[in-house]
C-alpha cells in the first residue's frame, strides 16, 4: 500500500514538474524556398518555352497550354468537350495502337485537351516523347468513328445525370450566376451535343488551337541546348490561327439577397450554393486574404461552415467554400447538402457565418494554423516538377511579379485578421448573393418561404418559372 502510495504521489509530483516546464514553442522561422528560373525563347510562330533544368531525378514533364480567352458557343455547346476527347485519339503521323504501345513500353504518360497536352517520361525517352506528343497535338487525325464514340460517351453520361441534384445544382449556379449566354453559364445538353458534326470539330481546332497564345514548359533532366534545338524542329512548323478575341460583359451580382429555387422532386436532399461573382487576379494585393478568408469560411475541416453544419448540427457530411482566381470573371460559392427537413435551418447557418467572417476578426491561433497549412502544401508542392511548371507558367500568364512564388510565404504570413474582413467585405457579399437550392420543393419550400427572402423560380437548365404546381415524384 505504501509502495502504492509512493508511486501515484511520485506521479502527480513529476506531472506536475512536466507541466511547470513545457512551454509553448516558438514558432520558427518560415522555411525558404529556392525555386530556380526558367531559361526562355520564343518561336517565330509565338510559341513562348520554358525550360527549367532539374537533374535530381531521370525524369521530365512537357506541359503544352493554349492560353485562349474563354468563348461562347452557343447552340453548339459541346464542340470543345469533343475535340478534347478526340485529340489524342489518332494521329496522321502515326497509327493510334502504334502510339499507345510505344508510350506504354516506354512507361510514359501523355493526355491532350483542346487547350494544350501534358507529358511525363523518363529522360532517357524525353525527345521521343516530345516528339509523340507534337504528333497527337499538331497533327490529330479527326475520323466520324471516334466522332460518334465520344459523342455517344457524353450523351451516355448526360443522359445518367439528368436526375442528379450535385449534377443539376452544379449546372445552375454557373448559368444564373454568369448567364445562359455567358462562356462560364453555357453549358452541354443532348440537344446541343446532336448539334455538333465532325467539321464542327475540326473547325474549332483549326480556329483556336494556335501557337501564337501557347506555351511550353520542360522540367526535368534535360539541357536547355539540347532540347531547344528539338522544339524548334517538332513545333517551329506549326502554324498561327489568329484565334478571334472574343469579350463578354461581366455578370452583375443581384441587387438583394435572393433564393434561387429549382425543384427536383425525387432529391433526398437540398444542394445549397451562396454564390457571388467578380473578378480577382492573382496579382491583386488581396489575393492571398482572399484565399485565406475562403479557406477559414470553408476550406477545410475545422472550417466556421463545416463545424456549425456538420459537427455542431449533424444536418450534412461537410460544407465547403471554394474561391477562384485568374484573368477572367470568377466566383466565390459556399455550399452544402443537407437533409431535406433542414434546409431552411442550414441556409440561415449559411448566411450567418458568412457575416461571422465579414464582421469578427479570425482568431490569431486560427488564422495561423490556416497560414501554416498553406505553407506547409507549398513547400511540399515545390518539390514536384508538375508544380514548378505550373509557377513558371502561372508567372507568364497571370503577369505576376517575378518574385511572386519567391515571396509567396512571406506573403501569406504577413495577412492580418484585418486583411481577412477587409477581403471577406470585398467578395463575400452576402447582402448580393444568389442562394441557389436544389431540392424537393414539396418539403422545404414551405420553410423556405418563412425566411423573408425573395425566391425566384427556375427549372433544371436556368430558365425562369412562376411557382410551380408541387408534385411527389
Amino acid at each position: 500500500m505504501k509502495k502504492t502510495t509512493f508511486l501515484l504521489i511520485l506521479m502527480i509530483v513529476t506531472g506536475s514538474m512536466y507541466a511547470q516546464d513545457r512551454i509553448q514553442p516558438k514558432p520558427g522561422k518560415p522555411p525558404v524556398v529556392h525555386l530556380k528560373k526558367p531559361q526562355t525563347f520564343q518561336l517565330p510562330n509565338g510559341l513562348k518555352v520554358m525550360v527549367v533544368e532539374n537533374h535530381k531525378l531521370p525524369k521530365v514533364t512537357f506541359n503544352l497550354t493554349i492560353d485562349n480567352p474563354p468563348f461562347a458557343e452557343g447552340d453548339k455547346k459541346g464542340v470543345d468537350d469533343l475535340c478534347s476527347s478526340l485529340i489524342g485519339n489518332g494521329s496522321t503521323k502515326i497509327a493510334k495502337d502504334d502510339f499507345n504501345e510505344e508510350i506504354d513500353f516506354m512507361g510514359a504518360s501523355i493526355s491532350f485537351t483542346s487547350h494544350g497536352a501534358r507529358a511525363n517520361t523518363l529522360s532517357r525517352y524525353a525527345v521521343r516523347v516530345l516528339e509523340l506528343m507534337s504528333f497527337g497535338a499538331l497533327h490529330p487525325e479527326f475520323t466520324q468513328e471516334e466522332f460518334d464514340k465520344e459523342k455517344a460517351k457524353i450523351i451516355e453520361s448526360l443522359k445518367s445525370e439528368e436526375k442528379s441534384v450535385p449534377a443539376i445544382a452544379s449546372r445552375v449556379v454557373d448559368a444564373l450566376a454568369f448567364g445562359l449566354k455567358h462562356p462560364t453559364g453555357e453549358f452541354v445538353t443532348v440537344e446541343t451535343l446532336n448539334n455538333v458534326t465532325l467539321q464542327d470539330v475540326k473547325d474549332l481546332y483549326a480556329t483556336y488551337f494556335g501557337p501564337e497564345n501557347a506555351y511550353l514548359v520542360i522540367v526535368g533532366d534535360v539541357k536547355f541546348v539540347e532540347i531547344k534545338p528539338w522544339v524548334e524542329k517538332l513545333f517551329g512548323p506549326w502554324k498561327k490561327t489568329n484565334s478571334p478575341k472574343l469579350t463578354y460583359p461581366n455578370p452583375d451580382n443581384v441587387s438583394t439577397t435572393q433564393i434561387n429555387f429549382v425543384d427536383v422532386p425525387n432529391a433526398v436532399q437540398s444542394e445549397i450554393s451562396v454564390v457571388n461573382t467578380f473578378m480577382l487576379k492573382m496579382s491583386d494585393k488581396d489575393f492571398f486574404p482572399a484565399v485565406l478568408a475562403s479557406t477559414i469560411l470553408g476550406g477545410e475541416f475545422n472550417s466556421y461552415l463545416n463545424m456549425n453544419l456538420r459537427e455542431k448540427n449533424g444536418w450534412t457530411y461537410g460544407a465547403s467554400c471554394s474561391i477562384g482566381a485568374g484573368k477572367y470573371v470568377t466566383k466565390v460559392r459556399s455550399y452544402s447538402a443537407v437533409r431535406n427537413a433542414v434546409t431552411d435551418s442550414a441556409t440561415v447557418e449559411i448566411i450567418k457565418e458568412i457575416k461571422r467572417l465579414r464582421t469578427e476578426k479570425v482568431t490569431e491561433e486560427r488564422l495561423n494554423s490556416v497560414k501554416a497549412g498553406f505553407i506547409g502544401r507549398f513547400v511540399m508542392q515545390a518539390q514536384k516538377p508538375q508544380s514548378v511548371a505550373r509557377y513558371a507558367l502561372n508567372t507568364e500568364v497571370e503577369q505576376l511579379p517575378k518574385d511572386f512564388y519567391e515571396n509567396y510565404i512571406k506573403t501569406i504570413t504577413a495577412v492580418t485578421p484585418e486583411d481577412i474582413i477587409e477581403a471577406a467585405n470585398k467578395y463575400f457579399l452576402i447582402d448580393n448573393s444568389r442562394i441557389v437550392i436544389v431540392g424537393k420543393g414539396e418539403e422545404v419550400l414551405p420553410g423556405l418561404e418563412k425566411l423573408n427572402i425573395p425566391i425566384h423560380h427556375y427549372d433544371k437548365y436556368g430558365n425562369p418559372l412562376v411557382r410551380p404546381i408541387l408534385r411527389k415524384e
